[in-house]
């Protein structure tokens, strides 16, 4: 019985924790520090940062962008070097767009902390397209490295700064404080021994579930397995089983429709015996789970240019499909 009263105290705590939480907004800066465009043909890269020059308490937005005709498949840089000097707060992969000119336009951000004070670089990065008519034909364009400057929140002249004191010893207190919470005890205990027995005759209150949309838990799945970093340790196998869970568990929240447990041929053709998704969206959603059979089961390698595709597939199927009115219980079941 005592558990019982444990256990909706706790659920209490949570529901005060949860209202209490505040929604981060990353808002677009109206201008840049950096801004700087390489092009070659019809190929564009584009390299922007919202400052270069912060304190060890500030962060700062990098933005790399490419623009290409639609027949070229673009390879986005990878930005581990960056994170030698600087640590990874967020990152933001939207679907890419149509330019004025006809061409594509896919844009990586990624918001950055520095992890020490100094001046450092953000070194070259190197964008890669490859020519769909020709898997042969390689085209690169390089950045040039950006001087950082962080500056550090401690004084300049930090060679004078002294050590107060220590504090005078505390003389020890008078028995009487012990003798004031050994007659205060009994009444605690007791107040607690009513408190139970309340509870204990009380009638059952429901608990209020807390709810979620569909697309919000499947984006925080998402983070979660690019934060176990499978592709760099070169668990290609691992990262699609994961990115598959997420995107199969995300149809089932957002259309009740039961996707974790069946084969892909069983999903497929149920979900062609409903009218919930448009025909193109079948079609991306086919091919997707397709490739990830191909290399779960099949062993193929997949290149960086298809695994890239898998993951905007997966986060633009999401984006494209969610929904603020279906709402996903999150209390009790140790979901996530």
């Amino acid at each position: 019985m005592a558990g019982k009263a444990v256990q909706i105290c706790t659920i209490l705590v949570i529901l005060l924790s949860a209202g209490c939480r505040h929604k981060v907004t990353n808002e677009m800066p109206r201008s840049y520090a950096v801004d700087k465009t390489y092009e070659r043909g019809p190929l564009t890269a584009r390299l922007r940062i919202d400052q270069d020059k912060i304190n060890i308490a500030q962060t700062l937005l990098l933005e790399l962008e490419a623009q290409f005709p639609s027949q070229y498949r673009p390879q986005m840089p990878r930005i581990d070097p960056v994170l030698n000097d600087l640590g990874l707060v967020d990152w933001d992969s939207p679907p890419d767009r149509l330019a004025d000119d006809g061409r594509l336009i896919r844009t990586v951000r990624y918001r950055l902390e520095p992890i020490v004070s100094g001046s450092f670089q953000i070194p070259a990065f190197e964008f890669r397209f490859v020519d769909a008519n020709d898997p042969n034909a390689i085209y690169t364009l390089q950045t040039e490295p950006v001087e950082i400057h962080v500056a550090s929140l401690l004084p300049q002249d930090r060679e004078r700064l002294t050590i107060d004191d220590i504090e005078p010893v505390v003389e020890v207190r008078s028995a009487w404080r012990s003798l004031w919470l050994a007659a205060i005890m009994p009444v605690v205990l007791a107040g607690g021994l009513i408190a139970w027995l309340y509870l204990r005759r009380s009638k059952a209150r429901p608990v209020v579930p807390i709810l979620r949309p569909a697309h919000e838990l499947a984006y925080q799945r998402l983070q979660a397995l690019l934060d176990q970093r499978l592709l760099d340790a070169g668990m290609v196998k691992e990262f699609y089983e994961g990115l598959s869970h997420v995107l199969r568990h995300y149809i089932e929240d957002r259309f009740q429709i039961h996707a974790p447990e069946q084969t892909t041929e069983e999903f497929l053709h149920n979900l062609r015996q409903t009218e919930l998704l448009a025909a193109h969206e079948r079609s991306q959603l086919a091919e997707f789970l397709n490739h990830c059979d191909l290399v779960k089961f099949a062993r193929l390698q997949p290149t960086t240019d298809q695994i890239q595709r898998s993951f905007d597939l997966a986060k633009g199927f999401i984006e494209k499909t969610r929904s603020d009115q279906h709402l996903v219980e999150v209390c009790g079941e140790g979901r996530w």
